[in-house]
């Protein structure tokens, strides 16, 4: 008995279907097969190997001849022109960060730190390579401590923060003690001061903000204690701060303070940090601090360690005028005041302010001719917005109390949707969609076995809606960024945060604000349907190949029209792909994409087996 092929009437027998089954099962394999520190085969890849892979799987579905779309005029065996692998000099390209282009721009207020993407003409179309030796990260939490010389080689780190403890060159690893300038005893130490004034154990505080973060050892020892943290800090002098804490596996992303808004919804962080982050609070009429005060959730934290805190003891150690710095915290203080804020610690270089839980404590603040209020509706419009000379309004329909504490916070009715905040979006359309993600990521799990094995540690959702991808994943292994396309539909990042989530807003015409290699796992969920006849789709790709590390997978769910012109793309790319049916089965014109990129180097070999 034979099958007829839909492709020109030609047969395959059971036995030739029997071998496209096994190469499947080999593809399986291959994709489990992955490097991890020092290019040593991954032990769990190798348990599946031992155990024989479950390739109780779907096959590669071939949809070619039936839906070749706009680009089915091609000639169907001619071999597609694979993209080149970018220059060596390109090995740790950010495009809207490069420097070259930000020294054109004004040095005041940061300007020349903030994104400055290039033009159409100057994009490059080419595979960023990695560097020679590259390595997987180690799993976490050893990956907390330890990062591959090979994958950032910069010392420059070592010597200059030499005595302050932050990082260690010894031999083939660099070694994060986690230490910081304001910490030199230890991260551990630090955030047990905090904790005798913020309630950081209980589930209350679960998102944080780092800004200035260094190399994030605030919010790498924060996941300890079920503390999610951003951070962020500009591409500068000191070389890989924000790759360094990639590698290391924690949250975060290039960015500064300096005249354009925060890339975060509004009431977003329960605690917000500065530990010497050299951002001058003071300045222009207390401007950060009225940013931080709009991302800073009611009853929210923010701390300052470092200048100019306790300046009477310091000044000299610090090589500034007393009075210079008594007029910088004066200044701080008074635009603390305006924001209702207030302090509740101040010992040593650390000082604590709490933000109001409401506007009720604040009705003084109505009077003062030195408050102006931001219109209603503005909060979370910041895509390339500068900072507002306002103040937030409190919200009409949450209070800080109102959240319920860390992990209930995931699955509970978050008070935006609660509230009818989110048009179209109800506490049972809510209660849905996490059913369903639920199921779509178990069926991700069946097809990608390493998921939950700890082998994919940073995680990306391209496309994140109310966050019920990162939702499903939750796991003490993974972390999950969620972002919010600025073109999308529904503003949901706030829904996100409120579940204990951590996300950002993003324009996919242009490149993220991470360096390359910095993503195991990309999720892409009808991301390229959303963006169809706004940029080029070859454009997302190639981004999506700069962030994703050698042997990382996408995962990409859409309509099978638009997978297959996704397909078509990626077969010019050093990926290995499988498109496999909803887990619904054939007839549901939903389809999942996955992605194997493969592993290669500057000047180096692929692990391609074609």
């Amino acid at each position: 008995m034979a099958l007829k092929s839909p492709a020109g009437g030609r047969t395959r027998s059971w036995v030739q279907m029997f071998i496209v089954f096994g190469l499947c099962c080999f593809f399986y394999i291959l994709g489990a097969w992955q490097r991890s520190g020092f290019g040593k085969g991954d032990s769990i890849a190798l348990e599946i190997t031992k155990q024989g892979a479950d390739c109780n799987i779907i096959p590669s579905l071939n949809f070619e001849t039936h839906h070749a779309g706009d680009v089915g005029n091609s000639d169907e065996y001619e071999k597609p022109k694979s993209f080149k692998p970018c220059p060596p000099r390109y090995v740790d390209y950010t495009p809207c960060q490069d420097q070259k282009r930000a020294m054109t721009f004004p040095r005041g207020n940061m300007v020349y730190r903030e994104r400055h993407c290039p033009r159409e003409e100057e994009k490059l179309h080419c595979l960023v390579p990695a560097p020679k030796g590259y390595v997987t990260p180690f799993p976490w939490p050893k990956s907390r401590d330890y990062v591959p010389y090979a994958n950032a080689p910069y010392k420059a780190l070592t010597v200059e923060k030499a005595i302050q403890n932050w990082i260690q060159y010894e031999g083939n690893v660099f070694r994060f003690p986690g230490g910081g300038t304001q910490f030199p005893q230890g991260a551990d130490k630090y955030i047990d001061q905090l904790a005798d004034v913020i309630p950081i154990t209980n589930g209350t505080v679960r998102t944080a903000l780092d800004t200035g973060c260094g190399v994030a050892s605030w919010g790498a020892y924060l996941w300890s204690r079920n503390v999610l943290t951003m951070s962020f800090a500009p591409r500068d002098s000191h070389q890989a701060q924000v790759q360094f804490a990639l590698e290391r596996g924690v949250p975060a992303v290039i960015g500064v303070l300096g005249t354009i808004k925060m890339p975060y919804p509004y009431r977003a962080f329960d605690m917000a940090h500065c530990s010497r982050c050299l951002i001058p609070w003071g300045a222009n009429d207390g401007k950060y601090l009225r940013e931080v005060d709009r991302v800073l959730r009611p009853g929210g934290y923010w701390i300052l360690s470092g200048p100019p805190i306790n300046w009477r003891n310091n000044y000299e150690a610090w090589r500034r005028p007393k009075e210079e710095l008594e007029e910088e915290q004066q200044k701080i203080e008074d635009a603390a005041k305006l924001l209702c804020w207030e302090k509740k610690y101040e010992k040593g270089e650390i000082a604590i302010w709490r933000k109001s839980v409401n506007d009720n404590s604040c009705h003084n603040r109505h009077d003062d001719s030195q408050v102006n209020f931001c219109q209603a509706g503005e909060a979370n419009d910041v895509w390339y917005k500068k900072m507002d000379e306002c103040i937030t309004p409190y919200p009409d329909e949450v209070a800080g109390g109102e959240l319920k504490p860390f992990p209930e916070r995931l699955y509970a009715a978050p008070p935006r949707i609660a509230s009818g905040s989110v048009p179209g979006v109800s506490v049972e359309t809510y209660q849905e969609d996490n059913i369903i993600w639920k199921k779509h990521v178990s069926a991700y799990k069946k097809i990608i076995r390493l998921i939950d094995s700890g082998r994919y540690r940073n995680i990306m959702d391209m496309n994140a809606g109310l966050g019920g991808f990162a939702a499903a994943l939750d796991s003490p292994k993974l972390w999950v960024m969620n972002v919010m396309p600025t073109i999308a539909e529904k503003d949901t990042l706030g829904v996100i945060y409120e579940r204990g989530l951590i996300g950002i807003y993003h324009d996919w015409c242009e490149a993220f604000s991470t360096y390359p290699r910095t993503y195991d796992l990309i999720h892409a969920n009808f991301l390229f349907s959303l963006y169809k006849d706004k940029c080029n789709i070859e454009d997302i790709l190639l981004e999506m190949d700069r962030i994703l590390r050698p042997e990382g997978a996408a995962i990409f769910r859409d309509e099978v029209d638009v997978l297959i012109k996704v397909k078509k793309i990626t077969a010019r790319m050093r990926w290995d792909t499988k498109m496999v049916d909803h887990e619904d089965g054939p007839l549901v014109p939903e389809k999942v994409l996955v992605v194997v990129k493969q592993y290669w180097t500057v000047g180096g070999n692929t692990t391609s087996p074609h």
